[in-house]
């Protein structure tokens, strides 16, 4: 029997050929082995006053978008050591990060997103970007005409080594004019009940080597914010270089305006993917 031989590149072309009219006549086939984009971690990191339950509205929005996001608890005690926490829940996540933060939240993501390599935005919702050597009482007085001070309750703890320590909480009468004043009554009542109490130590706290001067970042500016006034919140966001936005909002911007903190957080979050 005579032997069949068949040319190797003969047969190579054929392959190579028969592959290029699947792909022209299937196409989704080869985008199906194009691997997808991953989309960043988007992290809420809550502030004084409040817990994280805040946030569902806008988490509703990001997760329609396909985003996978975390609100872990705010430890409250001080901007070092909050995180310290923080970074290392931050640890464990295996995509980029989009990391949020409001009010003194924002003193904590600044610490935070430095101590880890994943975080490639920082968005600021009303809230504290400060420089090193800075801490929440130096931008208080520095901007003068916020409502809180006259509506905060000290109250006595025991701190880990023994100590009295102060932590303060507002005023829940006075909660809803000065934290939530465009958040409908009844809730402004129920987020009054489970504020987180902050300390005064945390307060005074300074910053140190702020990752906004590396990372890029965006912020949220509320212009009827009585925590935090809109003046400081100016100032703080063009020193951070940070893209900024301003909105007809109390300090609970993210309860009273969900759609335009979720566009913010996308903003970010589409330029860390």
């Amino acid at each position: 029997m005579p032997s069949c031989r068949f040319p190797v590149g003969r047969l190579v072309a054929l392959v190579q050929g028969a592959l290029v009219l699947a792909t022209l006549l299937h196409p989704g086939a080869a985008l199906a082995r194009t691997p997808a984009a991953v989309k960043p971690t988007i992290v809420f990191v809550h502030g004084a006053f409040a817990d994280a339950s805040g946030f569902g509205a806008v988490t509703s929005r990001l997760q329609q978008h396909g985003y996978t996001v975390l609100s872990p608890a705010d430890p409250l005690r001080g901007p070092a050591r909050d995180a310290a926490y923080i970074a290392s829940v931050l640890k464990t996540i295996k995509t980029p990060i989009v990391l949020v933060g409001h009010s003194y939240g924002g003193a904590v993501i600044s610490e935070a997103a430095g101590q880890v390599t994943g975080v490639k935005a920082l968005v600021y919702l009303d809230a504290l970007a400060l420089d090193t050597g800075e801490s929440n009482f130096d931008i208080s007085q520095r901007f003068p005409g916020a409502k809180i001070a006259d509506a905060l309750r000290p109250g006595p703890f025991p701190q880990a080594d023994g100590t009295p320590g102060t932590e303060l909480t507002i005023d829940p009468a006075s909660f809803p004019s000065v934290f939530a004043a465009d958040v409908p009554a009844a809730v402004a009542a129920r987020m009054a009940t489970a504020q987180r109490p902050v300390t005064l130590a945390a307060l005074q706290e300074k910053s140190t080597a702020p990752a906004w001067k590396t990372i890029p970042s965006w912020y949220l500016v509320g212009r009827e914010d009585r925590v935090i006034t809109p003046a400081a919140q100016r100032f703080m966001a063009p020193r951070a270089h940070a893209h900024t936005v301003e909105i007809d909002s109390s300090h609970a911007s993210y309860v009273a305006r969900p759609g335009a903190v979720a566009t913010l957080i996308l903003r970010a979050a589409r330029s860390a993917g």
